[in-house]
């Protein structure tokens, strides 16, 4: 795997206004880096990647290397259009930032969006060139949108003076309905040199796919082969919501049974009325027949006396 750290350099000009490119300029050159910075990073665990802007008040660095992908790609976001590009400058200032990267053992690369005019002369270019050239660091240049004031021919003179052993690559990408990104897939862009080559363009077409809205047939459209982390976090994030939801449910369950164990008092009072009630019936009844008791046992006394008296008047 190669082991790299690359800055690129964004062309945030007026002309990145322009729809000759969907949806706009500025917009199908952000998508193209965000899927670099994805490729890259994933290639290589080591691997930095570096932002910066080439127009508007200056050339600014918007990240150092880093291999945070989430910095990398918060750094897109508001950017502002404005002026014209310093394609020099910004070279300049990237071989700075990469001269001062952390890990020395990291190979150097430079990435220009190049979408609007170039106002350096060709000598300009080749000195910049032949320095890059002198520390190591490989040049790849993206040419979209304006062609004009001989455009083609200053980024090639640019490219010849840097390129050592076709580590530097050169791409034209012409309007159309392509989307950019798409285009430099097959680029040696994303594709790069050595043993890292593979990894870039699986991890881009993959990152396509779920741009697109795509499903890949894995769970949550994502590979583990490329990104392990990120499928386990969905997963766990999965289960810690299944089981936040069987714990909801399971605790409805016992309020609900908490509330119906309640009732049964009200029950058991009126199964208390009920025999109490029926208790009192029962006495009711009885009362009867302890009256008939006491009836047969006076004529008894009576049957008995009128005897009596018989006997006694014979």
């Amino acid at each position: 795997m190669v082991l790299e750290a690359t800055m690129i350099c964004v062309d945030n000009s007026e002309w990145m206004r322009n729809g000759d490119y969907s949806p706009s300029r500025f917009q199908a050159q952000a998508d193209a880096i965000n899927l670099i910075c994805g490729a890259k990073t994933q290639a290589n665990p080591e691997n930095t990647v570096g932002v910066l802007t080439m127009a508007g008040k200056g050339v600014r660095v918007l990240a150092t290397p880093t291999s945070d992908l989430g910095r990398i790609l918060a750094c897109m976001h508001g950017l502002e259009m404005g002026g014209e590009m310093n394609i020099a400058s910004a070279i300049q200032v990237a071989q700075l930032a990469l001269k001062h990267r952390q890990n020395k053992n990291q190979q150097q690369r430079i990435i220009v969006f190049a979408g609007s005019p170039v106002k350096y002369e060709k000598k300009v270019l080749e000195m910049i060139g032949k320095k890059l050239k002198k520390n190591s660091v490989a040049l790849d240049i993206v040419d979209f949108g304006e062609e004009d004031d001989g455009k083609p021919e200053k980024l090639e003179a640019l490219l010849s003076a840097v390129n050592n052993n076709d580590s530097s690559h050169l791409v034209h990408v012409p309007p159309g309905p392509d989307a950019l990104s798409d285009v430099l897939i097959s680029t040696p862009v994303f594709t790069g040199d050595g043993e890292g080559g593979s990894g870039f363009a699986v991890a881009a077409a993959a990152a396509t796919a779920a741009a697109i809205g795509g499903s890949s047939g894995y769970d949550f459209d994502v590979d583990p082969n490329i990104d392990p982390e990120l499928a386990l976090a969905l997963r766990v994030s999965m289960e810690e919501e299944r089981a936040r939801q069987e714990a909801a449910a399971k605790k409805s369950a016992d309020e609900a049974s908490s509330r119906q164990g309640e009732e049964p008092p009200s029950k058991s009072e009126d199964v208390t009325m009920t025999e109490s009630g029926d208790v009192s019936v029962v006495n009711e009844d009885k009362k009867p027949t302890d009256d008939k008791v006491g009836v047969n046992s006076y004529l008894n006394d009576c049957v008995c006396a009128c005897v009596t008296f018989c006997l006694c008047s014979s």
